[in-house]
């Protein structure tokens, strides 16, 4: 078992997009364990590729949505979704967070339906298609291999408080990370 630090916003490896992957080797099979490894570390819906440092175009994710426990990766995903709310996101329904963003959570504008093709670490064929929470995880991954942290998405008053807490946390600046399973995680205090 292989658990690695995840990037903390500022870092500037979060907003770089991936990179597709063209090798399907044993290393890759490789990284997407120590993906699902980190994942489960942290307690974590998914985990994208970028967020441990690595340019790659792949995410894993591990959650339980509808009392059913969905796990898989995708690698090179195309994020397809239903039409995205353009109102105030419901703050008890739509909050979210991010290991990129420990502690934290904000009410977050989502579709409601997504779907997500790609290939799997054979590079055969991968769909998958949700409604709810995983939905809103399919998204969430796809962004952050799109170099976008949920953050971004927030609109008003989330916004502002959204870039009160990185500015009074100093993680507009590279460099900082947390190990899961270890006492590094950043305290959701300021």
């Amino acid at each position: 078992m292989t658990v690695r630090p995840i990037l903390i916003a500022g870092d500037p490896r979060l907003t770089t997009p991936a990179v597709p992957v063209t090798d399907f080797t044993d290393e890759l099979v490789s990284f997407v364990s120590d993906l699902f490894d980190t994942n489960t570390a942290a307690n974590g819906a998914g985990l994208a590729a970028n967020q441990v440092g690595d340019p790659r175009a792949v995410f894993v994710y591990d959650l339980i949505a509808s009392g059913v426990r969905r796990r898989g990766h995708v690698i090179n995903p195309v994020l397809e979704t239903s039409e995205v709310p353009e109102t105030m996101p419901d703050p008890d329904d739509d909050l979210e967070g991010c290991l990129s963003v420990p502690g934290e959570w904000f009410p977050t504008g989502r579709a409601h339906w997504a779907k997500v093709t790609g290939v799997d670490m054979a590079g055969d064929p991968v769909t998958v298609e949700a409604t709810g929470y995983l939905a809103r995880c399919l998204q969430h991954e796809t962004d952050h291999l799109a170099g976008r942290l949920y953050l971004q998405r927030l609109i008003g008053r989330n916004q502002r408080a959204a870039r009160k807490m990185i500015k009074d946390r100093q993680w507009n600046q590279p460099g900082n990370s947390w190990l899961p399973g270890s006492n590094t995680r950043p305290s959701a205090q300021v």
